[in-house]
């Protein structure tokens, strides 16, 4: 009974403070992502006041929150709109890819933290955070303009590509064998390819069989077939995100919009503790050793994500001025980074991993919102001594017309 009451007041004050966080952070109109990962650095190893009976729950419930996270990524997009994507947008995804994982893999083996670590670390710095950069969005009033379509084609991308790459890093971090890991990766490809064929074919019937005019009965469906495939998945070394991402997938029409309602709270409130747990588990000691190795590649990829956006703007014959947006809009990392550290961390991969990622989240996630609103004035100050392009338009498009891949991302 003693247990439970101080589990009561430790896991009540948790979520009380992630409210009293996150309502300081919409008022100062930024993401509140650092303050809950502040949070975890002081309740954690190390910290202010560790935690003592409610830390296995909330480990429970770090879990969830990556699941959720990819479950209501998945049901942003339809499995047409991704291999449309695919097929037109696929020189950007590339560029990008190799612009930002590289500068993350060669920081690894220059700290001699070995090729694993390297992948991983590769991956932290590749991934953008789609949570902040959709409010960047919305709050700088930017949904209609022309580059936007740009932004979202290179963020579908990079989602569609965590289904690939997240059963590698799982497989390097379980160190199974090269024979092993080929087969792992060849199932989750296979599973993510007949997920997309039936999807594209049969996505009405799953719709209808899992569909409901009840919301408790919807919620309990699609809740318990995640759950469930995530945890197939897991058994089979593929990954329990890619598993929940694939199911998001599945489903389309009302019955994605009404699970993406109903889901948006409790994504919120379990992607919350996944900070907060990240936190728990990183001694605040541990990070001023490695700030300035997280400051130099924060800063360094800062720049090569602008480049990719500016690349891929002006592939799509976007203006000078939207080129800039672009790029400047996609600097931000946030929770996909952290899910990859966090995957690294609890392998007990390398210890100076998990603080390094928690700095580098911690700067670019109050850099991105400030690169997004001033890397284009700053930038035509730069070459006002040059005509910027005049052959391709930045005029805003109507609100509402932002269309073609990733249009049922939730701006």
């Amino acid at each position: 009974m003693h247990n439970t009451a101080i589990f009561l007041i430790e896991f009540g004050a948790i979520i009380l403070g992630l409210g009293i966080l996150g309502r300081f952070a919409g008022r100062l109109r930024f993401s509140p992502i650092p303050l809950y990962l502040l949070a975890g650095l002081a309740f954690g190893e190390g910290g202010i006041l560790p935690l003592g009976a409610s830390e296995e729950f909330v480990a429970i419930g770090a879990e969830i929150g990556v699941i959720l996270l990819l479950l209501m990524l998945g049901l942003e997009y339809t499995a047409s709109d991704l291999v449309t994507n695919l097929k037109t947008h696929y020189p950007a995804g590339l560029v990008d890819c190799a612009l930002n994982a590289l500068p993350g893999a060669a920081a690894a083996l220059l700290l001699g933290w070995g090729p694993v670590a390297a992948v991983v670390l590769a991956g932290v710095t590749w991934i953008s955070s789609s949570g902040v950069i959709a409010k960047v969005l919305g709050d700088l009033g930017r949904l209609g303009n022309r580059e936007t379509p740009v932004i979202l084609s290179i963020l579908v991308l990079e989602d569609l590509a965590m289904a690939v790459y997240l059963p590698i890093v799982t497989a390097l971090l379980a160190g199974v064998s090269l024979a092993t890991g080929s087969v792992t990766l060849a199932i989750a490809l296979g599973a993510a390819g007949a997920v997309l064929f039936v999807a594209v074919r049969y996505g009405r019937v799953i719709s209808r069989f899992v569909s409901s005019d009840d919301p408790e009965k919807l919620l309990l469906v699609v809740l318990g077939l995640t759950l469930l495939v995530a945890g197939l998945a897991q058994q089979l070394q593929v990954s329990a995100a890619v598993g929940a991402f694939l199911v998001g997938i599945a489903l389309s029409g009302e019955v994605a919009e009404g699970t993406h309602t109903l889901l948006s709270p409790l994504r919120d409130l379990f992607a919350a503790v996944f900070f907060v747990f990240f936190g728990l588990h990183t001694d605040p000691a541990s990070i001023p050793p490695v700030l300035l190795p997280a400051l130099a590649l924060a800063l360094t990829t800062a720049a090569t994500k602008i480049a990719s956006g500016y690349w891929a703007a002006k592939r799509a014959g976007i203006g000078a001025k939207g080129r800039w947006r672009a790029g400047g809009t996609l600097v931000a990392r946030g929770e996909f980074s952290i899910v990859i550290a966090g995957l690294a961390v609890a392998a007990g991969l390398e210890p100076e991993l998990g603080p390094l990622a928690t700095a580098y989240v911690l700067i670019l996630v109050l850099l991105g919102p400030l690169t997004a609103r001033y890397t284009e004035p700053l930038a035509q100050r730069l070459t006002r001594r040059r005509p910027l392009d005049v052959g391709a338009s930045d005029t805003p498009q109507p609100a509402g017309t932002v269309s073609g891949p990733g249009e049922r991302r939730s701006l």
